[in-house]
């Protein structure tokens, strides 16, 4: 018999602040310790010196950052893109493509999202047409024939959910149209573009299951609906059409960020939003072990409040089992209260199961990423 969460006792001992992550006693910097992401039982600690504050930090739990951008390789099959991080329930690649694919592409081994990066242009695919512009998450379901047709060089991120699907969070009190609306989200239309492009033609479908690829030929366009009906199709949201949940009085955990969801891990999205006015408030993320799951970010645009030395196009990997949070200069930045908007745009990923390092991400990485965080 197995239990879902850690034994819960809630005690108090010593020197601590009445509500976590604000008013902190003070000289103290309060680490989180936490289950099942930020969803289960937590404890919160109040220490003496920042638990960042590391001189040295060796071995294969250190905290690691690579310039995605750099790892990316031109190319019209998604199937050939760089993984950087995966597990046996997710792949994240990285994806340039320059100019119209040649050949549909069809993943049988699980939903794919991409996250536009970069680039315009159209998605064809068994449900029709779709334009994408940079920052749409496009999701499309296991086994949907596709193809992108760039007006614009694009890159994405693509993340794989392998043998699941891609779900949205629950949203419990905030209600089922909090932080987008289920009703916006834009779906594949049947019209005059789809249909141009269909045609006797023949055209080639690289189909990848179990992680090995096959080539099915046909000698038509066999994207030929006429039309369909169902509560199976592609979706597509931009990030700008978040709306984030925000407190003025207390810093809310990256999980209330959750834009998609599946079995084994989560996608975030941070957008731009006020900083907490409230002068006992945190302002940047707190310090905190998240001990159940690996953490993913991909930094998409602006300056990520938490970050020092990171760029638009980079990623960090956090492995699960050390303390991490805001860089010195972040935290001293966060507690002037200088700025009263965050501006960045990032997804996160939390992976319930350990992540493995891709050679393409090992091969762009910023080696003195750990020690970003030491006092020297």
């Amino acid at each position: 018999m197995s239990a879902r969460h850690a034994i819960e006792l809630p005690r108090i001992e010593g020197l601590v602040s009445h509500q976590a992550h604000a008013d902190l006693p003070a000289g103290t910097y309060e680490r989180e310790i936490g289950r099942e992401g930020f969803y289960g039982p937590a404890s919160h600690l109040y220490h003496a010196h920042p638990p960042t504050g590391w001189v040295a930090f060796e071995g294969p739990l250190r905290p690691r950052a690579f310039d995605a951008m750099a790892a990316a390789r031109e190319g019209d099959d998604p199937f050939a893109a760089p993984v950087l991080l995966s597990n046996p329930h997710l792949r994240l690649r990285i994806w340039s493509l320059p100019r119209a694919m040649t050949k549909l592409a069809r993943n049988a081994d699980g939903d794919e999202l991409l996250f536009i990066h970069a680039g315009d242009g159209a998605l064809y695919c068994d449900f029709g047409h779709l334009a994408y512009r940079e920052g749409d998450y496009i999701l499309l379901p296991r086994g949907t024939m596709w193809r992108l047709e760039p007006g614009s060089a694009t890159t994405a991120l693509m993340i794989e959910a392998s043998n699941a699907a891609f779900q949205l969070p629950e949203r419990g009190l905030l209600g089922p149209h909090a932080i987008f609306d289920p009703a916006m989200l834009e779906t594949p239309k049947l019209d005059d573009t789809f249909r141009a492009q269909q045609g006797e033609q023949e055209w080639r479908v690289a189909v990848k299951r179990r992680g090995a690829l096959s080539t099915i030929t046909y000698p038509f366009n066999p994207l030929d609906a006429v039309g369909w009906k169902g509560t199976l199709a592609p979706v597509k949201l931009n990030w700008r059409d978040i709306r984030p949940v925000m407190s003025h009085r207390y810093h809310i955990p990256p999980s209330v960020h959750s834009t998609f969801v599946s079995d084994r891990f989560v996608v975030c999205t941070f957008v731009p939003r006020p900083i907490e006015s409230d002068p006992g408030a945190l302002k940047v993320p707190f310090f905190h072990s998240n001990d159940d799951y690996d953490e993913v970010i991909f930094y998409h645009q602006g300056e990520f409040f938490s970050r020092d030395n990171i760029k638009p196009g980079m990623v960090t990997f956090h492995p699960n089992g050390f303390t991490h949070g805001p860089h010195p200069k972040a935290f001293a930045a966060g507690a002037r209260a200088a700025k009263t908007m965050t501006d960045e745009v990032a997804v996160m990923i939390d992976a319930r199961d350990p992540l493995d390092f891709g050679a393409a991400a090992e091969a762009e990485e910023w080696r003195g990423y750990a020690e970003s965080w030491s006092p020297k």
